[in-house]
């Protein structure tokens, strides 16, 4: 469904009101309008909570806002390396998948900036990470009700008014916290003088992301000042220094680390190249593209995935890594390619070496510009010691941690053996009852909805689905089966029968039942 026209891409939106004031509840009530609080809030705008603001603008009846401390949308910026692809085809965009009619799609993107014609002659279903976050910059830029350089610092949950409480700061343009422009007269200030805010918000959705992650035997020397050990995520702004450095080590087996590896080798010296790449895999492993394999990101198995128990579905996640940790075919053959041509221009190998299946033990300093790594070979229980000049860790991100930001919900928050939230169907955290708002999460449920839940390919029908659990009735009616596929013996939640099976009832009481 859509409501809404194609916008210019011309257009400088002016800032969106507040949904609610910046003002404390009276007697009556929460003040103001605050008496109209979103039925929607967000926490976070990456290509998640995007995808689900550019669902719900289809919804005029759906209040919403999204806060995000950062000044603008911007994607893993980084990584942006010219000719790096997204591994997802251009249908998995914000919207398509579940409502291809929206103004929100890649192709109404193409089209507002005259491009149509040359991408439809290209034959590209996999574009390049820029175009990517062009677009989604181009739908940030548009959409009513997205609020930058507000950082949420608290919510809260408001038993009398049956409310979430959001404590936002609003933030200069330097990041810091500083009086905004288009503050309200409401608007309080703290005793450094700080602009502080307050929204109201019956439900709310955390999109906060994830962060990069570093090794433990890595941490000090990331963490060190001047130390040339990075995370992949900062790469391109150092990539002019590494270039220039005498010897650069890689670290991480996935697409990223391929990626700078090859950025690397392309750009060095012929047969003076310098590059090491460890990875604790056995091997450097293709990404599983087999279509029947690639069925595990469809929301059949998500929902499959779901049903199944705690224990089996931590057994079985490690054993899926080659779903989403593994590299393009593309990029392991120009890598392979590459290291061929250089090999064949020089007088012998080319001064790179590829090594799987090691681990870090330690790490250190052992002179001005030299760093020093303990290896250790996992196969061969072989210990070895590697110097280098740069460290790239190209060794993934972790979910962001939420613990203060959500400290007064805690209490209410159920969780699993193991100490994480529990998360139902629909995405939503499971609360306790006393709670009457939803709390959904975005790519935080991997434990409780399996591989697809951090993929850009189920951001559409995650986010239609969270906005379906809010309404009486669907905005956006989702197919019932996604996969040709049966993944267990019996239907799992709304995917329907198993091929070749009767119909059998779902008789399981859904975790959060009856809740909105």
């Amino acid at each position: 469904m859509s409501t809404a026209q194609p916008p210019s891409p011309a257009a400088d939106p002016a800032p969106a009101a507040d949904p609610a004031p910046d003002a404390e509840p009276t007697a009556a009530g929460p003040a103001t309008a605050a008496d109209r609080p979103a039925d929607l809030a967000g926490i976070g705008v990456g290509p998640f909570n995007l995808s689900l603001a550019a669902l719900a603008h289809g919804v005029p009846a759906l209040r919403t806002a999204f806060y995000e401390q950062r000044p603008a949308f911007h994607w893993h910026p980084g990584l942006l390396i010219d000719g790096a692809t997204v591994q997802v085809p251009f249908l998995a965009d914000l919207v398509t998948l579940a409502d291809p009619g929206s103004p929100w799609t890649f192709l109404q993107y193409l089209k507002a900036h005259e491009r149509l014609f040359p991408f439809y002659v290209a034959e590209r279903f996999h574009i390049e990470r820029a175009e990517y976050d062009a677009y989604c910059r181009w739908v940030s830029q548009q959409l009513p009700g997205l609020h930058f350089d507000h950082r949420v610092d608290a919510v809260r949950w408001d038993h009398e008014y049956e409310l979430f409480e959001i404590d936002f700061t609003r933030l200069g343009p330097t990041g810091a916290a500083d009086a905004h422009p288009h503050a309200p007269a409401t608007a309080g200030t703290d005793e450094e003088g700080r602009t502080l805010g307050r929204a109201y918000a019956r439900n709310l959705v955390l999109g906060v992301g994830t962060e990069p992650y570093v090794p433990e035997p890595l941490r000090p020397l990331a963490d060190a000042p001047n130390v040339p050990v990075l995370h992949s995520s900062d790469y391109l702004e150092h990539r002019e220094r590494l270039l220039a450095t005498g010897h650069v080590t890689v670290i991480g087996s996935g697409q990223s680390g391929a990626e700078v590896f090859l950025d690397l080798l392309r750009n060095r010296p012929l047969g003076a190249e310098g590059l090491h790449w460890l990875a604790r895999t056995p091997a450097f492993a293709p990404m599983e593209y087999g279509k029947l394999g690639l069925e595990q990101f469809s929301p059949d198995y998500t929902r499959y995935f779901h049903t199944l128990s705690e224990p089996v579905r931590d057994q079985l996640l490690p054993r899926q890594w080659q779903l989403y940790k593994g590299i393009a075919h593309e990029t392991l053959d120009a890598i392979h390619h590459e290291l061929y041509r250089r090999a064949l221009h020089s007088d012998g190998w080319p001064g790179a070496v590829l090594t799987p299946g090691v681990s870090v033990r330690t790490a250190g300093r052992i002179a001005a510009a030299r760093l020093e790594l303990h290896l250790e070979h996992i196969e061969q229980g072989t210990r070895a010691r590697h110097t280098t000049e740069a460290v790239v860790l190209a060794t993934g991100y972790r979910e962001r941690r939420v613990d203060t930001l959500l400290a007064a919900l805690d209490p209410y928050i159920r969780r699993d053996a193991s100490e994480r939230p529990r998360v139902d169907a629909d995405h939503r955290l499971v609360l306790d009852p006393m709670i009457k708002g939803a709390v959904y999460v975005q790519n935080a449920e991997r434990h409780t909805h399996g591989v697809g839940a951090p993929d850009l390919g189920l951001a559409a029908w995650r986010s239609a689905t969270i906005l379906n659990s809010l309404l009486a009735k669907p905005a956006y009616p989702l197919p019932s089966r996604t996969a040709f596929t049966a993944f267990g013996l019996q239907p799992s939640g709304r995917c329907g029968s198993v091929i070749g099976s009767p119909h059998l009832p779902d008789q399981r009481t859904p975790l959060n039942a009856g809740r909105n």
